[in-house]
């Protein structure tokens, strides 16, 4: 019999019962599960059902916290055309998916709920986004309100970092104002802000550059839209792209012909990475 070192981690009862159906011979499988459940909660609570905070009850939250996932990602998209062939949610669905596969590679971070609701453009007359239907817009004061409680709001229930992961190009610079005022405010405690832009540089620029080194010029990656937006996509939620509609067409700026998501996954490993790298980089010199 395979000896299995549970003694530290369960108590003699329940030892007890363990080693004595092990005797009998049961499977291996249900050994483990029941040293699993002698577990106390706060170590079965560091490793999570999800990296997603709403898939999570409060208790579960709450232990995970304690048993030291202190870093909160909070995403933002945003809901605006992108051409022909491709959906409004876009930037939703794509910056939560590439903030789980962040969170996951840093181990000990969690999402927020993404913001849809972001900057695009005034209403009346309408501009950039706005003059196509589907787009949402807010002011730059709201947005920034948003955000701020937000990271308000996590500071208060236990984290230390949050981090802002914008995926439009509109509020980039907002986020780094709110992460500095923020952390100005939180100067004496352990909490900082954080808002990681080299997330939206790889995705807008160091892509399109890996591109063209493939031999796709940036007038085809474009900036909206085009062959590096569509790619993303594809790699990310292929059923947010129409493969019937990939041409250039009105609301994008480049050219989505030749996307693919073997192309995608070029950007998306490009961007995870690097991304980890610039959130580890700005805990380390909290």
């Amino acid at each position: 019999m395979v000896a299995i070192p549970v003694a530290p981690l369960v108590g003699a009862v329940v030892f007890s019962t363990c080693a004595f159906r092990a005797l009998r011979r049961v499977s291996m499988g249900q050994l483990l599960l029941c040293v699993l459940f002698a577990l106390p909660p706060a170590a079965r609570a560091a490793t999570p059902a999800s990296v997603f905070i709403e898939d999570l009850t409060w208790t579960e939250l709450r232990d995970l916290i304690a048993a030291g996932t202190t870093t909160v990602i909070i995403p933002i998209g945003g809901t605006e055309q992108n051409g022909p062939h491709m959906a409004i949610g876009k930037h939703n669905v794509r910056v939560k998916l590439l903030a789980g596969k962040i969170a996951a590679a840093l181990g000990s971070a969690l999402v927020a709920p993404v913001l849809a609701y972001v900057p695009e453009g005034r209403i009346d007359p309408p501009t950039e986004h706005m003059r196509f239907p589907g787009t949402i817009t807010v002011p730059e004061d709201a947005f920034d309100k948003v955000i701020e409680y937000a990271a308000r709001s996590f500071k208060q229930h236990g984290f230390r970092d949050i981090v802002f992961l914008g995926d439009h190009g509109s509020y980039q610079k907002n986020e780094a104002a709110v992460a500095q005022r923020l952390d100005r405010e939180w100067a004496a405690t352990p909490a900082r802000a954080h808002a990681i832009l080299e997330y939206y540089t790889e995705s807008e620029h160091s892509f399109a550059k890996a591109l063209e080194s493939r031999g796709y010029p940036a007038s085809e990656a474009g900036s909206h839209a085009g062959l590096a937006d569509t790619s993303l996509m594809m790699a990310l939620d292929p059923s947010l792209v129409r493969s019937d509609q990939l041409k250039p067409g009105e609301g994008d700026h480049g050219d989505p012909s030749r996307a693919s998501a073997a192309l995608g996954k070029l950007g998306v490993d490009l961007i995870v990475t690097k991304t980890v790298e610039a959130i580890k980089t700005a805990v380390a010199h909290r």
